[in-house]
């Protein structure tokens, strides 16, 4: 069974990525989000990042050869901006963090 015949890795990439729209059309008001709401707002997407960074991760450890084409997609992507997946996180991560300061 190839890594996207996994009902598990199916519902996981179904989650993530319904989780992660739904916490973007949210994202659209954060500016009107009092401070308790924009707190939570930037835990919901550290969580989000880290289930991301665990789904990847997943891909990178796969023997099998479409879920290591899918990484190196990502890479070839990331690289057109001058990103890697790591830096990629950690520019997102410095982002959330900016985020919490504004809000202290």
């Amino acid at each position: 069974m190839g890594f996207f015949d996994s009902e598990v890795v199916q519902q996981e990439a179904k989650r993530l990525f319904e989780d992660y729209q739904a916490l973007v059309k949210l994202g659209a008001n954060y500016g009107k989000f009092d401070r308790e709401g924009k707190k939570i707002y930037i835990e919901k997407m550290e969580e989000i990042m880290e289930r991301y960074k665990v789904f990847l991760k997943r891909f990178e450890l796969s023997d099998d050869f479409m879920a290591r084409m899918s990484i190196e997609q990502l890479k070839t992507h990331l690289s057109q901006f001058g990103l890697t997946p790591d830096k990629m996180f950690e520019q997102l991560r410095a982002t959330l963090e900016r985020m919490k300061a504004e809000i202290q």
